[in-house]
């Protein structure tokens, strides 16, 4: 009994739909081959038995079965239909019966089995009337055209919706791609954001707090003893706080404007001097030495430029336990060598534990963004130098 009733579970659509459409088809062959039975074309005077309408209800009820086993469904209905041709009942034409199963099997990939059985029992049929006597003019000028193309406009049909369908999934393909692109390309977007915001804040506090940090300690010092010079520490340290809280809510507006809307300008080697000074106050010799024709840079290569020398005097501050440094820019042609070295303890940026810290890694990403490089080493006389080729243009 299980296995009967798995046996109907396959030969029936599991979708609702699909049944009812078999089910319409079997209804529509049943009555179309029953009609023909009916009429009964050939002998007039002998009535057809039952087992002819049971032709005509295994006609239909192959139609149910369409779907699951297209070619076995053409190939039993035209053996059926041989077989009631075979037994003297009445005729019923090839077309009718066989119109729905050349359909199916076209509908579903197997257009050459239509086209042969079609083309076989069109040749059978037709071979065996001539040999019985049929007129040559009725038969081939008006029937065998009229089956002909009657059954190439059924696979014809049948394979146009297999087609269309084919279209359609592939459509219904490409738009699911496209939707997953949009999404991946929009997460790429945010990612990057995220980093660049992360970039953004680490350089500007660190250099900020790294700022503040020595000023409080000179200020603490110096405080009884020259209490000018801790006056203006900490008239340093409040300037650094107020810049830092500038930049800051000035990152935050930019994050909440809607777009489009101007934005206050990103700082670039034009605020290189603030950092010079900054720098300076905390007790540090800067030089700042330009070579060659300066010329504008893009926005995103200058604030680039910047963050560079802005991390690399926040590393000094805090690690190097330098007295002077170095800040050169260097314009040659197409690209800018910037370059910034020390006289401290040549301990490296990430404060000696011997792996890069974020600071070296977000200038590494920056510079990677415009097709640059950074190389951070140690001098063979002591100190440390950041050198970082920027290309002047940026490619779209």
């Amino acid at each position: 009994m299980a296995t009967i009733r798995n046996l109907l579970r396959d030969m029936v659509p599991a979708d609702r739909r699909g049944l009812a459409v078999d089910t319409a088809v079997a209804m529509l062959v049943l009555v179309v081959v029953g009609t023909a039975i009916s009429a009964n074309y050939g002998d007039e005077s002998a009535e057809p038995g039952l087992p002819a309408y049971a032709f005509g209800a295994l006609f239909g009820g192959l139609m149910l079965v369409r779907r699951r086993w297209p070619v076995a469904t053409l190939l039993i209905t035209a053996v059926a239909l041989l077989g009631y041709y075979m037994l003297a009942y009445p005729p019923i034409g090839l077309a009718p019966p066989l119109a729905a199963a050349l359909y199916s099997a076209a509908e579903q990939g197997r257009v050459r089995w239509s086209i042969g059985t079609a083309c076989a029992l069109l040749l059978l049929s037709t071979t065996v009337r001539i040999f019985e006597g049929d007129d040559l003019a009725y038969l081939l000028g008006l029937e065998f055209a009229t089956s002909a193309g009657f059954m190439a406009a059924v696979i014809a049909l049948g394979d146009s919706v297999r087609s269309r369908r084919g279209w359609q999934t592939a459509l219904a393909t490409q738009a699911e791609a496209a939707a997953l692109d949009r999404e991946r390309e929009a997460a790429s977007r945010v990612e990057q954001e995220r980093l660049r915001i992360a970039r953004d804040l680490h350089d500007l506090l660190a250099h900020t707090v790294s700022v503040i940090s020595l000023h409080t300690d000179v200020a603490r010092e110096a405080l009884r003893d020259d209490p000018a010079t801790a006056e203006r520490s900490l008239t340093a340290a409040r300037t650094a706080c107020s810049d830092v809280v500038r930049e800051l809510r000035a990152t935050l507006n930019a994050l909440r404007a809607p777009d489009g809307e101007e934005q206050p300008p990103a700082p670039g080697l034009a605020r290189l001097n603030s950092l010079v000074e900054a720098a300076t106050a905390a007790g540090l010799d800067v030089r700042l030495d330009v070579q060659g024709e300066a010329v504008p840079l893009p926005v995103i290569s200058d604030v680039t430029a910047y963050r560079v020398v802005q991390e690399s005097l926040s590393n000094i501050l805090r690690h190097a336990d330098a007295h002077r440094v170095e800040i050169d820019l260097d314009y040659r042609g197409d690209f800018l060598l910037l370059r910034v070295a020390d006289d401290g303890k040549g301990v490296a940026p990430d404060g000696g534990t011997g792996t890069e810290g974020w600071g070296i890694i977000g200038m590494r990403e920056r510079l990677a963004l415009l097709h640059g490089s950074l190389r951070a080493t140690k001098q063979q006389g002591g100190g440390f130098v950041v050198e970082a080729h920027m290309p002047l243009r940026v490619d779209a």
